[in-house]
């Protein structure tokens, strides 16, 4: 917990709780938050519990941190236990910053293609599957390639590709396809992106933050922009926020106009998602020439050495963003009060 907790100048009373479960990415908005005398506290969700009964008053806002990767870790449980936890804390009135229904999101593949067609947005080809004996079909109706994914994934993990159908049909007979820890899984349409390039838009408070693009070497998915450690010369990037536990290099990386229609597509994403804080992932399929959107991140790590490739620090703009939230909920409820509405 941060000791700068009293005199802050903020308006907040109560502190900023920060609900993680990485030991390393959010180390740069624990310093914006220090550096700005807020008060604020860790709450590791490796060793979390707590009690049904509680009022749950003693945080002013919660930022929700949970990885849906948490699993390739030894942290799997820890994922639908966050979402119990969400739905506590919500239901007690607590602010909660990339809540119940963002999180139910970050964890659902399958629910992130349901709202791209509600929303009548294009996206790669799909079948969502709960067992490897149906993975045949649903191939053969979306045509090959496809590739076979966890619905709780990250970081592009459990994903593999076939090109064919003798390819799945000795993946099946060997009980090689894996399915991830709700045993449900996607048969999706392959795609290339065209020039090698995928686009990632970033969102603060459900609106447009910066995209940015990123050459990729070889196939990738569902790619964390903190990764990558090099620009689009070449050049090295401060690994800020990179997780160590998976570097990828050789990757660039550059700053991106989008446009308007694509930032107006994103910010009905994450509307509809409840995604606060996060980022949408599209490419133009090279075969097409089509633009898929495939992938809704509500844990956005930022791209590494912001300054130098976006021109500005979003890990600041994200504390101011959580220190007004928590500045307005306060006072939300401090009128309740008044009022004679309660403490919630």
């Amino acid at each position: 917990m941060s000791n700068k907790t009293d005199g802050n100048g903020y308006g907040v009373e109560k502190p900023i709780a920060i609900y993680y479960e990485h030991p390393d990415w959010f180390r740069p908005l624990f310093q914006q938050l220090d550096e700005r005398g807020a008060p604020w506290l860790k709450i590791d969700a490796r060793h979390h519990h707590y009690d049904v009964d509680s009022p749950e008053q003693e945080y002013s806002l919660l930022f929700n941190r949970m990885s849906p990767s948490a699993w390739q870790r030894g942290l799997g449980h820890g994922i639908f236990y966050t979402l119990n936890y969400l739905a506590h804390l919500e239901g007690k009135g607590v602010r909660v910053v990339n809540g119940y229904r963002c999180f139910n999101h970050e964890i659902s593949k399958a629910l992130q293609l349901a709202n791209l067609e509600k929303l009548a947005l294009p996206y790669p080809k799909a079948r969502v599957i709960n067992h490897p004996s149906q993975a045949l079909d649903g191939a053969e109706a979306i045509g090959y390639p496809v590739v076979i994914k966890p619905n709780i994934g990250g970081s592009g993990a459990g994903i593999e590709r076939f090109n064919s159908a003798a390819d799945l049909r000795a993946a099946v007979d060997a009980n090689r396809l894996y399915f991830g820890i709700d045993s449900t899984a996607l048969v999706q349409e392959a795609f290339t992106a065209r020039g090698g390039i995928i686009t990632r838009v970033e969102v603060l408070g459900g609106k447009f933050l910066y995209a940015i693009q990123i050459h990729i070497t070889g196939e990738s998915y569902n790619l964390c922009p903190a990764d990558i450690c090099q620009n689009t010369r070449g050049e090295g990037l401060t690994r800020i926020a990179c997780p160590v536990d998976a570097p990828k290099s050789g990757m660039k990386v550059e700053a991106y106009d989008p446009p308007r229609q694509v930032i107006e597509d994103v910010e009905r994403i994450v509307e509809l998602a409840g995604v606060e804080v996060g980022g949408i992932e599209y490419v133009i399929d090279d075969r097409t020439g089509k633009q898929l959107y495939y992938d809704v991140n509500a844990l956005s790590n930022f791209v590494a050495d912001p300054v130098r490739v976006i021109g500005f620090n979003p890990y600041a703009r994200l504390a101011d963003f959580l220190i007004a939230e928590a500045q307005r909920h306060e006072a939300n409820r401090s009128e309740r009060v008044a009022a004679g509405g309660g403490p919630r």
